[in-house]
């Protein structure tokens, strides 16, 4: 069985992968101006731009502990929606219902493997 830190779940003794890692690597820029309404998000596994079509419009959770709890947690989570691909090396484009903090940079956010396109 999956124990409580494992990214699987068993359905009947097969294990189905609920979400796939992602890093946040900042936010969308020019040379002078950056734009913190989308983020930037280098896929796990993607390495090319073919390969971002099937993560588009997939959510992702960007997960984060607080100092002080609420309902019980100290873990909270924003939420956000993969856009469109960002150059030809498997980054995306993000944008999160609150902007992510720039302390997020380099951290890992989970890519929900819904909704379904297929």
């Amino acid at each position: 069985m999956a124990s409580s830190n494992t990214r699987h779940v068993s359905i009947n003794s097969v294990f189905a992968v609920l979400y796939s890692k992602g890093r946040f690597l900042g936010f969308k820029r020019g040379l002078r101006n950056q734009y913190e309404h989308t983020a930037l998000i280098q896929l796990e596994n993607v390495n090319s731009k073919e390969e971002t079509h099937f993560y588009e419009g997939k959510r992702v959770a960007y997960l984060y502990r607080a100092p002080t709890a609420k309902k019980g947690t100290h873990i909270r989570c924003i939420w956000g929606r993969i856009t469109r691909p960002h150059g030809n090396s498997g980054t995306v484009r993000a944008k999160f219902r609150h902007n992510l903090p720039p302390s997020a940079m380099g951290s890992t956010v989970r890519v929900m493997l819904y909704p379904s396109n297929i």
